[in-house]
C-alpha cells in the first residue's frame, strides 16, 4: 500500500537514506517515517489519500514551527524544564499504571458496597425520576390490544410468563425486566410517555395504554422513585463499585510513593538543603 502511495507522489525522490517525501528547510520526511501509518485492508485509493494528508500536515507543522522559532526569544524557546517535567510525569504514570495492573485488588464484596451506600446516603440523591417497568409495543394493524390488556390484568404470578409467550408472537418490541431501574429520560425514548408522578403511582395507576409511532404501547410500573428521593442501591451498584476501586487505586499509589520516600530517606538517597 505504501509503495503504491509513494509511487503516486510525483515529487518524491530517493537517496541513500530512502525515499524522501517532503522537505521543509533542513528537515526531511522519509518514507520510513510513515511505517505503520496505513492499516491493513486499506484500499489503494484510501492509502494514497492518507499518505498525502500526512505529508501535507507534516509540512504545515514544520513551517509553523520554523516561523515560530524565528520570532520567539531564546528565553521563550527554552522548554527544558517543561520537557523534563512532562517526561517525569509520563514515566511515573506508566510505572503507577503497571503497579495498579499487578497489585490492585478489584474484588468488591456486596457487603462493602452496602456499607458504602449506607454511609453515603446523602450522595445518592436522584437527579430524575426512575422506574422499574414492563412494556410491550404492538403494531396497530394486528388488533390484539384486547388480548394484551387481559394479560396485563392477570395476577403477578401469571403475568410475566403469559406476557412473554404472547409477546414473542404478537409484539413488535417488549421488555419484561422487573429488576432494572430505568431513568425516565431513557424510558421516554422507548415508550412515548411524557409524565408520571408519585401521586399516580400511589393511587395504583400502574397500567397505561398509549399510542404513537404507529404502535400501541402498554406498560405497567413495578416500582417508582421520584427525583430528589434517595437512589436505590441497585441503581447505583456499579457506580459504588467503581468508587471503591478508584479509592483503592489512590491508596495504592499513595502507599507506594510514601514507601519509596521512606526507603530513600533511610538509605540516605537524598538530602534537602534549606533552613526550616
Amino acid at each position: 500500500m505504501l509503495i503504491l502511495a509513494f509511487g503516486s507522489c510525483d515529487s518524491s525522490m530517493s537517496t541513500d537514506k530512502g525515499t524522501i517525501l517532503a522537505r521543509v528547510h533542513d528537515a526531511y520526511l522519509f518514507a520510513a517515517d510513515l511505517e505503520g501509518l496505513i492499516p491493513e485492508n486499506t484500499t489503494p485509493h484510501d492509502s494514497i489519500v492518507q499518505v498525502k494528508n500526512f505529508v501535507n500536515n507534516w509540512v504545515r507543522t514544520k513551517l509553523m514551527a520554523h516561523q515560530a522559532q524565528k520570532n520567539l526569544s531564546t528565553e521563550q524557546l527554552n522548554f527544558d524544564q517543561q520537557l523534563e517535567d512532562y517526561r517525569n510525569s509520563l514515566i511515573i504514570f506508566s510505572y503507577e499504571k503497571e503497579l495498579i495492573n499487578q497489585k490492585l485488588d478489584t474484588v468488591v464484596s456486596e457487603i462493602e458496597i452496602e456499607e458504602y451506600y449506607n454511609s453515603h446516603l446523602g450522595d445518592f440523591e436522584l437527579k430524575e425520576n426512575i422506574a422499574k417497568v414492563i412494556y410491550v409495543a404492538i403494531d396497530y394493524e394486528l388488533q390484539v390490544e384486547d388480548d394484551f390488556e387481559q394479560i396485563f390484568n392477570l395476577p403477578d404470578s401469571l403475568l410475566l410468563d403469559s406476557l412473554d409467550a404472547f409477546s414473542k408472537q404478537n409484539a413488535r418490541n417488549y421488555s419484561l425486566d422487573t429488576a432494572t431501574w430505568i431513568p425516565f429520560s431513557e424510558l421516554k425514548e422507548m415508550v412515548p410517555i411524557e409524565n408520571y408522578s408519585r401521586e399516580l403511582f400511589e393511587k395504583n395507576r400502574t397500567f397505561f395504554k398509549l399510542a404513537g409511532n404507529n404502535n400501541v404501547y402498554m406498560l405497567k410500573f413495578v416500582d417508582f422513585k421520584i427525583k430528589d428521593d434517595t437512589s436505590p442501591l441497585a441503581f447505583k451498584h456499579n457506580d459504588i463499585r467503581s468508587i471503591i476501586i478508584n479509592r483503592r487505586k489512590l491508596m495504592l499509589v499513595k502507599k507506594v510513593r510514601n514507601d519509596i520516600y521512606t526507603k530513600a530517606l533511610q538509605n540516605d538517597e537524598f538530602e534537602i538543603y534549606y533552613d526550616e
